[in-house]
């Protein structure tokens, strides 16, 4: 929504301001849609020979999201903190077998049920699972879960950048696609140079407009987007990271609470829950079982 209002108070400023100042928004409107063909159908053609389908579908999924907001708020750590105690809390209580029919079949865990937002995340669901089955095959040893937990968020992370660095390949190619309008509407007018100038001023007006068009779309849109998106993808595998920051903390010998407490550090301070929050509600999770 904020992305949404933010593009269209900026064309309110520009095209605003170009009105105000006398300019005419006839003479843009009409050679707008020629010069959005040219430009736009440039841009997405080379997009396409630039990246693969799967990217090019992920950089679709990537700009609903940034115009949906970031997906993770305070509630969201909250019940992701809770869940991860409750597993620990069971390890420590009945050893690390004791959590097997829950990752094993986390669809029919009561655990897991308690946390329907989360069990409808795979990703994370695969995390928490894998990470703590894990634990039942005798992988003990912190450095080395953290480095393989550490590799696994590295490599995913890297892939959720490919649609922000198509996007930004795309922002720093507009300019010049708004050149090549330009150029095309510079060799149209020296066809009919022969025209009175009121009509080669018009044609050469409708030119710099791609040259306008493309800068617009450049550093207007399509590079805001890709910082937007860039931004939301960091915090969703800080996310991730608190479920690292909690199984390494737990390896290293430390009580669940204590290990919590060491994962809430991780949160984003936009996003952290208090102290006396996470207290509270890890005092609920306690006493509902």
């Amino acid at each position: 929504m904020i992305a949404a209002l933010g593009f269209a108070f900026l064309l309110a400023c520009v095209f605003g301001g170009f009105a105000l100042e006398g300019g005419s928004l006839i003479a843009v409107g009409r050679a707008l849609p020629f010069e959005m063909l040219t430009i736009g159908g440039a841009a997405i053609g080379s997009f396409a020979m630039a990246n693969s389908l799967h990217v090019m579908k992920a950089s679709m999924g990537g700009l609903k999201k940034v115009f949906a907001g970031g997906r993770y708020h305070e509630d969201d750590y909250l019940d992701l903190l809770n869940l991860l105690y409750k597993l620990i809390r069971l390890i420590n209580s009945k050893g690390a077998m004791a959590v097997e029919r829950h990752i094993d079949f986390p669809q029919e865990s009561d655990i897991f049920l308690e946390h329907p937002k989360l069990l409808r995340n795979q990703e994370v669901l695969s995390i928490i699972c894998d990470y703590f089955r894990m634990l039942g095959m005798n992988a003990d040893d912190p450095y080395q879960v953290e480095d393989l937990i550490g590799r696994e968020l590295k490599k995913s992370l890297a892939e959720k950048m490919h649609p922000v660095h198509a996007l930004q390949i795309m922002a720093d190619g507009l300019p010049a696609l708004g050149i090549v309008a330009a150029v095309l509407g510079v060799i149209k007018t020296m066809t009919h140079i022969n025209e009175r100038p009121a009509v080669l001023g018009e044609m050469i007006g409708g030119a710099l407009t791609g040259t306008f068009l493309g800068v617009l779309l450049a550093y207007g849109l399509v590079g805001p987007l890709a910082a937007r998106l860039k931004q939301l993808v960091e915090e969703e595998a800080r996310f991730l990271e608190v479920i690292r920051a909690t199984l390494i903390a737990h390896l290293h010998g430390n009580a669940p609470q204590l290990a919590i407490e060491t994962a809430r550090k991780m949160v984003p301070s936009e996003a952290m829950p208090t102290f006396n929050s996470l207290e509270t509600s890890l005092e609920q999770a306690r006493v509902a079982r």
